[in-house]
């Protein structure tokens, strides 16, 4: 069985990532959402999904940041 996600928590870790504080819940809610999809898709664990997911979008914030610094 999946291990459950705390929303909160995750909501801080994707701030110190780069997301803006405002969308942070939201975000939270929407990849834990997603993680369940692609791990049921891709037949492993809701934290392997969930890594995959955030590793994706901290990728995003990096770029969006050097091209903002540009």
């Amino acid at each position: 069985m999946s291990e459950m996600v705390n929303n909160e928590d995750l909501a801080k870790l994707l701030i110190n990532l780069g997301c803006p504080e405002s969308r942070s819940v939201e975000m939270s809610h929407q990849l834990t959402k997603r993680s369940l999809q692609l791990a049921k898709e891709r037949n492993q664990t809701q934290p392997e999904s969930l890594a995959y997911l955030i590793s994706l979008m901290s990728q995003g914030w990096a770029a969006q940041d050097k091209t903002n610094a540009n």
